[in-house]
């Protein structure tokens, strides 16, 4: 039955939308309505930006110690907790994401970032005192930084939106939310979360709609800071425009990771995360591992084994637990991904999937594998956003290191083996912003980000806060 809304949650309150255009979710599995609410225009945006200014000025939000800004997301953890299942299953239908994958990363991991961040909040040390070599004593505040315009992608809608309200909100911001179109049921749950938590009025509000709304909250006035998670193309032009504006932002975007499979790494500890690090969310991961390095020793049992196992994995409903492929996200990703696939065929071998899969509906595409794959080759280069993985061969560790590294991109990546010292001095040497040995889970206690072509700034972690913050010095002369 289809989830309908009318309204916006703006202000505290559960308010009228300012046009009658609306945005309707199809499910990934069906290609069928499975929900309906309104699509925001700029003058929900103007009165979402007013309420959260007034929140981060004038409420009692302005007046909140850490203590009482830590207590508040655990109300919040709390509401969200209670919601758990429903998030899931709402966010499995809208993109596709498998509900096991979805119970863990869009339910029990946002709970948990939520409560760290409410620790964090309840110790914040806002202002300490520094003596000056120049004979006078000087007070430097952390303060927050403002009212934050964020936007998420509908891959991890959840979670991606936590990871930046928890540091937002543990430093004293107001945050305007924009969901993608594809995934808006799920940020109605959060909304309820919010209201339930007594989070004070204006502290979070929720505008869902397209490009032009997102544009539009970047370039707002209102807006002191912007954190985006999304494509690099996207992000560039945010980029600019922060610059022109001199607006400080955090760009979590695209990659086109490696694993590095050393001659010593157990097989089968490969393949059995290979579905957590390379095909995680039906490979609709920014840090999915999608290119392998394997070694000239043992290429062809390295073809072969992946192969056979991304063949046998089962693709199919996204609410059944025994599924572990579900579908892309919507009809135009999946023409993509397609697309992708198309070129791979003239570019490399294929070894398994390449096709579309019996279902009946959905946007459905097999889990596809190709080996003698050049780093240099249109598969190897681009982010696809889907379950293709290209298999690299490599000679020496220097080589791995060198082919790993040669991407625009540099979010995330594996190395495989059983000396973890070894593993982990060629992590050190690969150029990402995060590295996992045997395996990849983004720690909620580090930071997590990419370079070059993946993003500016960190979310996760400590630091993570720092990006919500402004510094103020202020001398004690006299």
């Amino acid at each position: 039955m289809a989830t309908t809304h009318q309204k916006f949650f703006i202000d505290g309150q559960w308010v009228e939308p300012a046009s009658s255009s609306r945005i309707n979710v199809l499910g990934a599995a069906t290609g069928e309505s499975i929900g309906s609410c309104p699509e925001g225009a700029t003058a929900d945006i103007d009165r979402a930006v007013a309420a959260a200014r007034r929140a981060f000025k004038e409420s009692a939000w302005a007046s909140y110690t850490p203590a009482e800004r830590g207590a508040a997301l655990n109300r919040f953890a709390d509401a969200i907790e209670k919601r758990g299942a429903r998030l899931a299953q709402t966010v499995s239908m809208q993109n596709g994401m498998p509900i096991n994958v979805a119970d863990q990363l869009e339910s029990g991991f946002v709970v948990g970032v939520l409560r760290y961040y409410a620790a964090l909040a309840a110790g914040l040390v806002t202002e300490e005192t520094r003596p000056s070599p120049l004979g006078f004593n000087t007070f430097v505040r952390k303060e927050a930084i403002g009212v934050v315009g964020a936007i998420v992608p509908w891959n991890f809608p959840v979670a991606l939106s936590i990871m930046k309200i928890g540091p937002a909100l543990a430093a004293g911001c107001t945050m305007v939310l924009k969901p993608s179109p594809e995934t808006v049921l799920d940020s109605y749950i959060l909304a309820e979360a919010a209201e339930e938590a007594e989070l004070p009025p204006g502290v979070l509000n929720w505008v869902p709609g397209g490009r032009d709304v997102g544009a539009y909250l970047v370039s707002h006035p209102g807006i002191d800071k912007v954190a985006f998670t999304g494509s690099t193309n996207a992000g560039r032009i945010i980029a600019q425009e922060c610059g022109r504006l001199l607006r400080p932002v955090t760009l979590e975007l695209g990659g086109k990771s490696a694993a590095i499979i050393l001659e010593d790494a157990d097989l089968n500890a490969v393949l059995q995360g290979l579905p957590s690090t390379s095909l995680l969310n039906n490979g609709q991961a920014c840090f999915s591992c999608t290119r392998i390095l394997a070694p000239n020793s043992r290429y062809d049992e390295i073809v072969d084994a992946i192969a056979g196992s991304v063949s046998s994995l089962v693709v199919g409903d996204p609410l059944d637990r025994a599924t572990q492929i579900g579908p892309m996200a919507s009809s135009v990703h999946r023409t993509r991904v397609e697309g992708y696939i198309a070129k791979g065929k003239s570019e490399a071998r294929l070894v398994a999937g390449g096709g579309v899969p019996q279902q009946e509906r959905g946007w459905f595409v097999q889990p596809t594998v190709f080996a003698d794959v050049d780093n240099a080759a249109t598969i190897a280069r681009e982010e696809i956003f889907g379950p293709v993985l290209s298999i690299i061969r490599y000679g020496s560790e220097d080589d791995a290191v060198r082919i790993a590294s040669e991407s625009e991109y540099g979010l995330g990546g594996t190395i495989w083996s059983v000396d973890r010292d070894r593993a982990a001095s060629l992590a050190r040497r690969v150029e990402s912003g995060t590295v996992g040995i045997n395996g990849y889970l983004p720690d909620i206690n580090a930071p997590f980000g990419g370079i070059k072509a993946s993003g500016l700034g960190r979310e996760l972690g400590p630091e993570s806060i720092a990006a919500y913050q402004q510094y103020k010095s202020i001398y004690m002369l006299g």
